[in-house]
């Protein structure tokens, strides 16, 4: 099995040869379910994307994989066809608007949850070989608390947490932030309201959530601004369109305009690895460690 490589003299490090800077790694992720978070990742993909960036972005909700219905595409093959060696990740991934690579997943399928060795090394060699050059990779990951969403967000380098005004959000975001925390040293989160009718309600959802975080958790929990109730938006969802890409002057795609420009001032990791390599050689290791935890 091929293991992580912290001093990049194994196999991650030959296989890094691409100069320049880190690609930024962000999870998307929530506590529950219908809180926008799909929306939320193929709108900042495009405004990524529009920015000048060139962006990847995984559906890692393997159980009910949707960015391709989102977005209008129907993708012959996806990541399962990856792991099993039958594909390439260049002969998987699709073309979105403005230039996003997506990598699509598989639905109903738990491999992610059950590699074995050489499946273990395919997803790395997969990621490693994978030649173009990527400034962003998002992953829209699956809400709630499961095993593959904690490898998920602990591979990242960012981990972006939404919310909406509903109590079940903010306890869930609570119960995900806690696992990720005090289970796997995840200590930095970035909360994102949605949906909200005002600013002060979307940071209101923010200062309830940082009481709690404050109180019994050690991390920090950064707000990164809010995301605005628009009829816009959910007419560029019947489109199946982005509503930075359908309707690039309302109030939304201003307000997923200005998250991207946020995100993009974050600081760049140079982590072992430094490209897409990095992503998986981390989900693989938190793999290993669940499995371990369990015995």
């Amino acid at each position: 099995m091929l293991m992580p490589d912290n001093n990049k003299s194994g196999e991650f490090g030959r296989q890094a040869k691409r100069p320049g800077r880190p690609v930024q790694v962000i999870a998307v992720t929530s506590g529950k379910g219908g809180v926008g978070k799909t929306n939320v990742s193929a709108n900042m993909a495009t405004a990524m994307a529009l920015a000048g960036k060139k962006v990847m972005l995984l559906d890692a909700d393997l159980g009910l994989a949707n960015i391709d219905v989102m977005l209008g595409l129907r993708p012959e093959f996806n990541l399962s066809h990856v792991i099993n060696g039958e594909k390439t990740l260049h002969e998987i991934t699709i073309d979105g608007p403005n230039g996003i690579r997506i990598v699509p997943a598989a639905s109903g399928i738990k491999m992610m949850a059950e590699l074995d060795p050489m499946q273990n090394a395919g997803l790395i060699r997969a990621f490693s070989e994978f030649d173009d050059e990527i400034d962003v990779l998002l992953v829209d990951t699956a809400a709630g608390i499961s095993d593959t969403v904690v490898s998920f967000c602990k591979a990242s380098h960012e981990v972006m947490v939404v919310v909406c005004d509903e109590p079940a959000s903010l306890v869930d975001a609570f119960a995900l932030m806690k696992v990720l925390n005090r289970d796997h040293g995840v200590d930095h989160f970035h909360v994102l309201s949605n949906m909200t009718h005002t600013s002060q309600e979307g940071r209101n959802l923010f200062m309830k959530l940082l009481k709690v975080t404050d109180r019994y958790l050690e991390l920090t929990t950064s707000y990164m601004g809010t995301v605005p109730y628009d009829e816009y938006l959910r007419k560029a969802v019947k489109k199946q369109r982005p509503v930075v890409d359908a309707y690039p002057r309302s109030r939304s795609a201003i307000a997923f305009k200005n998250l991207a420009q946020k995100a993009d001032k974050w600081p760049r990791s140079d982590s072992p690895g430094g490209h897409l390599e990095f992503f998986v050689e981390r989900l693989i290791e938190s793999k290993l460690s669940a499995a371990e935890s369990r015995k």
